[in-house]
């Protein structure tokens, strides 16, 4: 998708992107900061848009390992599947089907999870589920990494996993938060 596409996709439904540009490089790095790539073999990616991020994350997987790459758009989705990596799993599908996605490629839980969904944009009922099914789902000393452009919803995660550490990423338009938190 090219830049251009990119932020009509992000002005027609920025209620599901978050976003009317891409992640930059250094959002993306420490998106994926915190992942043991040495041990990892699953890693769910929530929100992943047009695959930004999951080809940061497929550089640095092993080559026995997964990702399962949630998001609802169409026309992103169609720009995973282009990536053309086995490892990759595209599932055209609402965050909290985890469950569903783990089961079909055979994992019993994900290693870790990667999130880019704009929970502020979403009602808090289905924020809270998606998180939560995203904690259920995590083995333990797992990372959730969250992509943020405010800490509006920081409760969530706090909820859901207690201690939450923020990091300001300035090297991005917009400027954006990672919120990391440990299972």
């Amino acid at each position: 998708m090219s830049t251009l596409s990119f932020l009509l996709e992000g002005l027609r439904n920025i209620g599901t992107t978050g976003t009317i540009t891409r992640s930059s490089p250094a959002l993306c790095t420490a998106a994926i900061d915190r992942i043991d790539f040495a041990t990892a073999r699953t890693i769910v990616e929530l929100g992943a848009g047009d695959g930004v991020i999951t080809r940061h994350i497929l550089e640095r997987l092993h080559p026995d390992g997964k990702v399962i790459a949630f998001e609802v758009s169409e026309d992103l989705c169609d720009d995973m599947r282009a990536i053309g990596d086995p490892r990759l799993v595209v599932a055209q599908d609402s965050a909290e089907h985890i469950r569903f996605w783990l089961d079909k490629i055979d994992a019993d839980l994900a290693d870790h999870v990667v999130s880019a969904i704009p929970f502020a944009a979403l009602p808090p009922e289905l924020g809270n589920r998606i998180v939560n099914a995203a904690r259920d789902n995590l083995r333990s000393g797992g990372c959730y990494n969250q992509v943020h452009y405010s800490l509006k919803t920081k409760s969530y995660y706090e909820r859901a996993f207690g201690k939450v550490e923020a990091k300001r990423i300035y090297l991005n338009l917009p400027p954006a938060w990672v919120l990391y938190c440990k299972k």
